[in-house]
């Protein structure tokens, strides 16, 4: 079964294999177990279109959240007493709102964590955003899949890995991985069908030549596996990978990572305030189950925190060794 047929087995038949594998690992369904994080796609516009982007973004994309969708999201995780908003795209500094979205959410005491890829602070017009970031305390998360230029280039474009350095060392320059309330974290993908190393070992490399080439630090490195959808998972079937790497997943299924999976803590709302369980799920247009309302205006944090989560085999992906998340390995 190839992968593009696998996304259409909630729909057709209720359950699917994921469900049976969790079903057997644990004994029940997948629920969520708290709402700590609101995840908010603010838009799919992007200065770059990287092969391994889930959402596909890129700078013809022209989907933007507006400023009423920001404000309803604010105030359901005001209702839901959330502690972090994690914001994310596109580039998420492309939408025009998104400065007063991340003020407004600072000034309500949510924990801000923007992912970024480092290129969009070189692009005129975004230049002061280093300074923005450090006045307000914002987590960054970047992607740097690689710390080798050959291989960042491939994945994400010519001379971004160069751009994302200089970027780097701006951010260094106003405090960032030095001040314990300046977090700079980076994202590891690998460049093909095969699942991210161990992270703490390649953690230590990535701090010991990024340190030696360029004098550039940075505080944790997060690897994430290539999910099965988007651009990725075309690149799978041109290559005649599909079934392979979906293979691959299901045989490192880890029942250790279904506890911590980001969509048992987490809503995720898209840029037209629909809502879904990941990031990944919204790639796919799996929103959140009845009968847990599917839009930001008609949230409930009662009702959503006791939701069952939607799920597809795409979901193997997150649990397959040491598990993946947004934040990193699980186990």
């Amino acid at each position: 079964m190839t992968t593009t047929s696998l996304t259409t087995a909630l729909t057709i038949e209720g359950r699917n294999d994921f469900d049976d594998a969790v079903r057997a690992a644990t004994g029940h369904d997948l629920h969520a177990a708290s709402l700590q994080t609101f995840q908010v796609n603010i838009g799919l516009t992007c200065n770059l279109a990287c092969h391994h982007c889930h959402v596909e973004s890129s700078p013809k994309r022209d989907e933007q959240m507006s400023r009423h969708t920001m404000s309803l999201i604010l105030d359901a995780a005001r209702r839901a007493s959330a502690a972090t908003l994690d914001i994310t795209g596109g580039a998420p500094e492309m939408n025009p709102h998104f400065r007063w979205f991340v003020s407004q959410a600072v000034e309500q005491n949510l924990r801000v964590m923007v992912r970024t890829n480092l290129t969009i602070m070189l692009t005129p017009g975004y230049t002061d955003l280093p300074d923005f970031y450090r006045d307000r305390r914002v987590h960054l998360i970047a992607s740097l899949p690689c710390y080798l230029k050959e291989n960042v280039n491939k994945q994400r474009g010519l001379h971004v890995y160069e751009d994302s350095i200089t970027v780097i060392q701006k951010l260094n320059a106003v405090g960032y991985a030095a001040n314990p309330h300046l977090t700079l974290d980076l994202v590891y993908n690998p460049l093909g069908p095969s699942l991210p190393p161990d992270s703490h070992a390649l953690e230590t490399d990535y701090k010991r030549i990024l340190l030696e080439q360029f004098d550039i630090r940075f505080n944790n490195l997060l690897t994430i596996t290539n999910m099965p959808i988007g651009r990725f998972a075309r690149d799978l079937e041109r290559d005649g990978r599909a079934d392979e790497y979906d293979q691959l997943l299901r045989d490192t299924f880890n029942p250790h990572a279904v506890a911590p999976l980001m969509c048992r803590h987490q809503v995720h709302i898209a840029h037209d305030g629909t809502l879904y369980d990941c990031d990944f799920n919204y790639a796919l247009g799996l929103t959140t189950q009845a009968p847990a309302p599917q839009h930001i205006k008609d949230f409930d944090p009662r009702v959503h925190i006791q939701r069952r989560i939607a799920t597809d085999n795409h979901c193997f992906g997150c649990t397959a060794g040491a598990g993946s998340s947004c934040g990193g390995a699980l186990t």
